[in-house]
């Protein structure tokens, strides 16, 4: 492309381009082509409904159409020469057009702007990527689902402050993060719905006087409705942003996860092994297997973290309408997207992959005096002892077994007696950690009766 047809996008105002910093700072082609499918699906609609109006005749409408398609089968065949004195992707497609189908391509513009025409793009691709985040969200929530369920009574040590808490079972660690996940999924299909209105035919900023029908636009690239206000419609950036917060929460989410994972998988825990699919070696230390997979899924969380925080710093300050700052909305979009998408899939591999070492989670489960809550809860409920007295009586025991060198289950009955005359044999029936997450049926709770019931539930609202 010529300097001189750039100039003939741009009309008579300009009569000389700019210079190559100006250029290089103006252009937006290097990222924003990854748009192209967005941009032809607009323009191809808003052809067709020109032609629907009477705006332009339908000859030109479907030669105007069938020239887009020629353009894109460019792009994708990779045959496409991207101009970055051309700016942007609507200009490059333009041209092109042009430069096939002749004085018709000069009309696909009536009617609209680039302001309306980038915000619609942006929009049709950020929807595309919600689509794939609710999928990929979806994949993981599976491979949660059958860890859970194969595990739903192995017992392990639950944490507060990555200390010993009470013993939970593995399904229902499982299952903490397929409810977490369940939130993102919501968040993105309801992010999804309240960006589904069309900004086309609000042109630069006013709308327009031809006869447009935005209806007929925005029914043909399956929004909802066009958005109802010009001004709004071509300066919203809000559905980038709710992307960037559902992406950065559910980011967040994955982080947690991925920190375990590299917890568990340490020689000190050896609560979990990761297949060789998602682990590397040492160069040096032939004995290392090392949870990459999971320390770069942790890693590359702050930059969908920046992102979002980038964005939110480019729009803060605009006035409406458009500006030209808004240029800079797509790039940390697209890194965050796709990071997103990779961590999620290499999430789900990892899960998927995953072996859990019973012996060693059970062998963890009863350490740090576990079901000294059970006691607790065994004092208030056989002996009647208000709770703060049965946590004082507790702690005597844990303090007594702690000198001794044992756990609680292993103290004599005659020692528990020697702190609480009252007593009796059955409290060994609630010290097990078998029985104190069997005995944990209130709804949501470890035991595995409601392990499984939630994930059926889970598996019903898949389905």
């Amino acid at each position: 492309m010529t300097e001189k047809t750039s100039n003939q996008m741009w009309g008579g105002r300009f009569a000389a381009g700019p210079d190559a910093i100006m250029e290089a700072i103006n252009a937006s082609i290097s990222y924003d082509q990854r748009m192209a499918p967005q941009d032809i699906a607009g323009s191809r609609a808003h052809a067709a409904m020109l032609a629907a109006t009477g705006i332009v005749t339908d000859k030109d409408a479907e030669t105007m159409r069938e020239g887009l398609l020629t353009v894109l089968s460019e792009i994708e065949g990779g045959t496409f020469e991207f101009s970055t004195a051309l700016e942007d992707i609507h200009m490059n497609v333009e041209a092109r057009l042009k430069e096939i189908i002749g004085e018709p391509a000069g009309r696909l513009h009536t009617g609209r702007s680039r302001n309306d025409q980038v915000a619609t793009d942006f929009k049709l691709w950020v929807r595309d990527q919600m689509d794939a985040a609710i999928e990929g969200i979806d994949a993981l929530i599976r491979a949660l689902l059958a860890q859970a369920e194969a595990g739903a009574d192995w017992v392990m040590p639950g944490f507060t402050h990555l200390q010993t808490a009470q013993p939970v079972t593995w399904g229902h660690h499982m299952m903490a993060y397929v409810e977490m996940l369940g939130r993102d999924m919501s968040r993105f299909k309801d992010a999804r719905a309240r960006m589904n209105e069309s900004p086309l035919g609000a042109a630069a900023l006013a709308g327009t006087s031809f006869p447009i029908d935005r209806e007929m636009t925005a029914k043909a690239l399956g929004f909802d409705r066009p958005a109802a206000n010009s001004l709004d419609a071509v300066s919203d950036r809000d559905f980038a942003l709710e992307f960037l917060s559902c992406a950065s929460i559910c980011a967040m989410h994955l982080s947690r996860f991925a920190e375990e994972l590299v917890i568990w998988s340490s020689a000190q825990f050896r609560f979990v092994t990761l297949s060789d699919r998602f682990s590397t070696g040492s160069s040096i230390m032939p004995q290392k297997k090392n949870p990459d997979a999971a320390e770069l899924i942790r890693a590359k969380i702050g930059r969908i973290f920046g992102a979002h925080v980038a964005l939110m710093m480019v729009m803060k300050g605009l006035p409406l309408a458009y500006s030209k700052d808004m240029q800079e909305d797509k790039e940390q979009v697209f890194d965050a997207a796709d990071n997103l998408m990779l961590a999620l899939a290499a999430m789900t591999g990892m899960v998927a992959d995953m072996s859990a070492n019973r012996p060693s989670l059970e062998a963890a489960a009863g350490s740090g005096f576990s079901t000294a809550t059970d006691l607790a809860d065994w004092l208030v409920r056989e002996l009647n002892l208000p709770f703060r007295d049965a946590h004082h009586v507790t702690g005597a025991l844990v303090a007594m077994a702690e000198g001794a060198g044992v756990d609680l289950p292993d103290l004599t009955l005659a020692q528990m007696q020697s702190v609480h005359g009252g007593i009796t044999e059955a409290v060994f029936g609630v010290l097990g950690v078998h029985n104190s997450v069997a005995s944990r049926m209130s709804y949501g709770g470890t035991a595995p009766a409601q392990v499984r019931a939630q994930v059926a539930r889970w598996k019903e609202i898949l389905a």
